[in-house]
């Protein structure tokens, strides 16, 4: 049987197992139930869940999205920008589901009860996760106030960051192909996992996109794009898990008992759309390569910058 750590990345999305769909179902029925009776504007919340679960695995950031929207609807659950980053473990649900078959084959190589090609494999993979993971951890837990009470109301800073990185995407497309690229996770060095740790942190501004920064770290330590995509979706689980934790436990006293509706509604829209999303940008990237996304983020931008010119942000 072919190891799950050795493969490229998943193409076709697996069919979701049937408690993942019923959990999935119930949590949003429960949000809805929690939010829709006292919260006459509880369609806001489910719009921003949608726009997460699509602009989390697509690298055009989902913060700077979420905020914008947020700002453009008048949303005021906001909780000084906890809602925008706890819904975020929705998308981690998603890409845990998505990965469950792989993740659970992972966990038994790294218990070592698969044969040792595979223990091996499933370390190495996992060695890379933690140590790409990490120069993110530490640089935001260091600058996470400033980051919340300064960069979270830029508009401009959103919209620069949204420029430069489609600008990036855009020059990176222009690079000369590797002739022998990493093509499976199982085979990302941990030189590959630094620099690909690295360029997340550029992902800490709202704007730039932490799927975006790590697939560009990815890409430039030598991944191939699918490669690149999947090792972003697997870094994803700590990153944003972690991120997601620490602030709900730094805001726990502003959060009111209304709010744990709306983070539950959010999340589980989150979550739903999420999971669809990572199959389609797989299949994308097989045949298609960044110069849409990077159009996309220009555009996007300029358009940002123009209703800041106007007062409208």
């Amino acid at each position: 049987m072919q190891n799950p750590t050795t493969r490229p990345a998943v193409i076709a999305a697996p069919r979701l197992p049937l408690p993942f769909t019923l959990a999935a179902f119930a949590l949003l029925g429960l949000g809805l139930i929690l939010t829709i009776p006292n919260d006459p504007e509880w369609w806001k919340v489910v719009l921003l869940g949608v726009v997460q679960g699509i602009s989390e695995w697509l690298p055009i950031s989902s913060t700077g999205h979420l905020l914008l929207t947020a700002d453009l609807i008048n949303f005021q659950g906001s909780i000084g920008g906890t809602f925008e980053i706890a819904i975020q473990f929705g998308t981690v649900l998603a890409v845990i589901a998505f990965y469950f078959a792989d993740l659970l084959g992972q966990g038994k190589a790294l218990l070592g009860r698969s044969d040792e090609a595979s223990n091996q494999a499933a370390q190495r993979l996992w060695l890379a996760i933690i140590v790409a993971f990490i120069p993110a951890a530490v640089i935001g837990l260091l600058t996470r106030d400033f980051i919340k009470t300064v960069l979270f109301d830029s508009p401009t800073t959103i919209a620069t960051a949204l420029i430069v990185g489609g600008i990036v995407f855009l020059a990176l497309e222009r690079l000369p192909a590797r002739e022998t690229p990493t093509v499976n996770l199982d085979r990302v060095s941990v030189r590959q996992a630094i620099g690909i740790g690295v360029a997340q942190c550029f992902a800490l501004i709202p704007g730039v996109s932490r799927s975006g920064a790590s697939i560009v770290g990815g890409l430039l330590s030598g991944l191939d794009r699918r490669t690149a995509t999947a090792f972003s979706f697997y870094l994803s689980m700590p990153t944003l898990g972690a991120a997601t934790l620490v602030d709900l436990l730094g805001s726990f006293d502003q959060i009111q008992a209304d709010d744990w509706g709306r983070l539950l509604l959010g999340a589980s829209v989150a979550m739903i759309v999420g999971y669809l999303c990572i199959g389609w940008l797989l299949r994308y990237i097989a045949r298609n390569n960044f110069v849409a996304f990077g159009i996309y983020r220009i555009v996007i931008g300029f358009v940002i910058l123009a209703f800041v010119a106007l007062g409208q942000l």
